[in-house]
């Protein structure tokens, strides 16, 4: 359910060539490099990016980073960086940028796959020289670390099927791990929360709720604080609705004073190739104004252009 899919019929040079009437001469033509470059999806854009180079003998990045500025400039850089790179880079600034930005840590980690979790892993120490394991111990600290860790290693079972029994029992650790106990055992929460499958955590939480007649995020939340409540949550609502989950990181990438412009672009980007659609949905449904209208709202010029376009129309 993606808002950026790709044209049937492309043409690399002409695209490249167009690219670069766009920014040749005086003044730039920021509509025509929105245009080019979100008809595309990223697989395209790597072939023009490629075209660019051997037909023009120019590099296409180096071009529109002297050309664009600002948040217009870093979506336009973000949309043309292969996916898993774009992850890569995102989580290295996330890591050691100016302070560590958990949320960039956490969304990442929580919310793809284990095959993509590889790739982020394989190209971070090709581009890095160092694992991202290893930066992620020397940068974050305690159970949080430990979780990121765990996600990190992109191991989580991605069967589908349910151990009614262990179900039960794993939901009965839950709680005797929380609710039951003065203090709480978070390792028990993230063992089974990081690595059992999917359908299994969702019966798990079914019984959860039963056993301790409450939400197992009500018992994050209050069993819980900072980062590590923050990272076991993102995990749980990941599992159970990622599009909602990404809904709600845009929700409060724009509500409020202020704009978190890094996840705001994140997401738009990460997204549109897969699930904008349904992330839209979920937006409308649970916030009642649409992602369109929000974003219309919070960003201006080139970059709320560029956005809307991610976007894919208003709900």
């Amino acid at each position: 359910m993606a808002t950026v899919k790709g044209v049937s019929t492309f043409s690399a040079e002409q695209e490249a060539q167009a690219l670069r009437k766009a920014m040749k001469g005086f003044g730039t033509d920021e509509d025509a490099i929105i245009e080019t470059l979100t008809k595309l999806n990223v697989s395209q854009r790597q072939q023009v990016l490629i075209t660019y180079k051997s037909t023009i003998g120019r590099d296409l990045i180096d071009d529109l980073k002297s050309e664009l500025s600002g948040n217009f400039e870093r979506v336009i850089i973000a949309l043309m960086t292969p996916t898993t790179m774009y992850d890569v880079h995102e989580l290295r600034r996330a890591l050691k940028g100016a302070g560590t930005d958990e949320g960039c840590l956490i969304e990442i980690l929580a919310s793809r796959t284990n095959a993509e979790i590889r790739h982020i892993n394989e190209n971070y120490k090709l581009q890095y020289g160092s694992t991202l394991e290893d930066d992620i111990v020397s940068d974050t600290s305690s159970m949080f670390r430990r979780v990121l860790v765990s996600l990190a290693t992109g191991n989580r079972d991605e069967g589908t099927f349910v151990d009614e029994a262990l179900a039960q029992q794993d939901a009965q650790c839950l709680y005797e791990a929380g609710e039951k106990k003065w203090g709480t055992d978070e390792v028990q929460f993230m063992s089974i929360l990081c690595t059992r499958n999917r359908c299994h955590l969702l019966r798990v939480f079914d019984v959860y709720r039963v056993i301790a007649n409450k939400d197992i995020t009500d018992s994050i939340k209050s069993e819980m604080s900072g980062d590590l409540e923050d990272a076991l949550l993102a995990v749980v609502k990941c599992l159970r609705n990622k599009p909602a989950y990404f809904a709600e990181r845009l929700y409060k990438s724009m509500k409020g004073l202020g704009t978190d412009d890094s996840t705001l672009i994140r997401v738009m980007v990460s997204r549109s190739e897969i699930d904008m659609l349904y992330i839209r949905r979920e937006f409308l449904a649970t916030y009642g104004k649409s992602l369109h209208s929000f974003i219309k709202g919070d960003c201006s010029g080139d970059y709320r252009k560029v956005l809307l376009r991610l976007c894919g129309g208003e709900d």
